[in-house]
């Protein structure tokens, strides 16, 4: 399973940096694979682990502020791993095989 989700406090003043650094370390400390983008955190793991360490990233995150946003996206599909590589690699791969055929022959 897959879990993109992106969480900040709301009525806190302009910046929510410290709130999300505090997010992402749960995530980190966690030891689920991640990555982190300028607008997403993606995880990978179980559904009970998954969802554990979004709770918990959104308990951090209201420590900032008296409320929290979450917006969240799964993929869950059950019987895969390393999928928060190996999608980006098949894509890569994909361009990598159209820049190829777009490529003149002489």
């Amino acid at each position: 399973m897959l879990v993109a989700f992106s969480v900040a406090p709301s009525g806190s003043g302009e910046s929510v940096s410290a709130a999300v650094a505090d997010a992402v370390a749960v995530v980190r400390e966690s030891g689920l694979p991640n990555s982190t983008d300028a607008m997403f955190t993606t995880i990978e793991g179980e559904w009970d682990e998954c969802m554990d360490v979004v709770r918990r990233a959104c308990e951090a995150v209201g420590r900032h502020g008296a409320r929290v946003s979450l917006v969240l996206k799964a993929d869950i599909r059950p019987g895969y791993s390393g999928e928060l590589t190996a999608k980006v690699e098949r894509l890569e791969d994909a361009l990598d095989a159209r820049a190829d055929s777009e490529t003149p022959r002489d």
